[in-house]
């Protein structure tokens, strides 16, 4: 049996256009019109294991959705290779929708009319399942989600926490192999974050259902995955670990020196030392530890400042992951 749920060869999309006038925002000539061309996604490639849990990560524009398009069958590829589960999205598209599943945080996928039973009888319909199975997997969901407080009520009046449950519910109906998630804490508080995460981290245990997860939320890419793929300009430019991310950026150690009283001033500070907040009562600098060791800018800090408290720290995975944008930004 193959062991990888999806490999990506050389995969690459180019949108084609009509050039416009830049004055008058026409098109130049009717008949013989200039093309240009944009790469959305250019020549990427990566494997993901059965039952690994991905995040597929980049700034907006960066070429995230083309690709799952791609992956989906929706959009065709202009040269390169997909396979999801030994099909290929763009022959056995209709194959391929009984394999996976999807869940949008924008976008719903229930009936919002209707009672939460009456959706998840529809999904097992549309993926030909018997009443018998359908009604199986309606308890089993119900038990694992814990739906039954509100299974019978209409879709329109669950709190966004009970409908975004309900949808990773809706798309687990068929036991799909993959389930691709776009997005899918937008808008939640904290409490129904974590519970969906758990619940996310329970299929992946117990039905083995691989996860490819793109989000904005840094929170959601700690706790759900376990590797990262970062994409920037249509090109891969980390393919690591989720939790070895971070040590990309293990020369840097921020510091945060809490005031006695006050600081009235901010001196200049010796190369390797540099302000990234500079307030009345806190002052925390970045330290390039390839010029300057921890100790020497205490030393040269507590010499500098009065201070109450001081905290040593590393950058989070929010900050690690704008580095890699910006520093990608500029080397294009």
């Amino acid at each position: 049996m193959e062991s990888n749920s999806i490999i990506v060869s050389r995969l690459t999309k180019k949108f084609s256009f009509s050039a416009k006038n830049a004055s008058s925002g026409w098109i130049k000539n009717l008949f013989f019109p200039e093309k240009k061309e944009i790469v959305a996604v250019n020549d990427i490639s990566f494997s993901v294991k059965h039952g690994e849990r991905i995040a597929f990560i980049g700034p907006n524009g960066a070429g995230k959705s083309t690709t799952i398009k791609m992956l989906t069958g929706i959009l065709f590829p202009t040269s390169g290779m997909v396979t999801i589960l030994g099909l290929d999205p763009t022959k056995d598209r209709k194959k391929l929708a009984y394999q996976i599943g999807t869940v949008f945080g924008q976008r719903s996928q229930l009936l919002p009319n209707l009672p939460l039973t009456d959706s998840l009888e529809f999904f097992g319909v549309m993926y030909d399942m018997s009443d018998e199975e359908i009604q199986k997997r309606i308890r089993e969901l119900t038990e694992l989600f814990d739906l039954g407080s509100y299974i019978s009520q209409p879709v329109r009046k669950l709190s966004l926490g009970q409908r975004m449950r309900a949808e990773v519910a809706a798309s687990l109906m068929h036991k799909p192999k993959i389930i691709l998630l776009d997005e899918p804490t937008i808008g939640l508080d904290v409490v129904a974050k974590k519970s969906l995460r758990d619940l996310l981290l329970k299929i992946n245990r117990e039905e083995q259902t691989t996860i490819f997860l793109t989000s904005h939320d840094v929170g959601d890419i700690e706790s759900l995955c376990d590797r990262t793929i970062i994409i920037n300009h249509g090109i891969v430019i980390k393919d690591l670990p989720t939790q070895d991310l971070a040590k990309t950026f293990v020369y840097e150690k921020y510091i945060d020196l809490v005031a006695q009283n006050n600081f009235e001033v901010f001196p200049k500070l010796p190369n390797g030392i540099r302000y990234s907040l500079q307030e009345k009562n806190k002052v925390t600098v970045v330290v390039d530890v390839n010029q300057i060791s921890v100790q020497d800018s205490l030393k040269i800090l507590l010499s500098l400042f009065e201070v109450e408290d001081v905290n040593v720290y590393s950058a989070d995975l929010e900050t690690v992951i704008r580095h890699i944008y910006e520093t990608d930004s500029i080397g294009n």
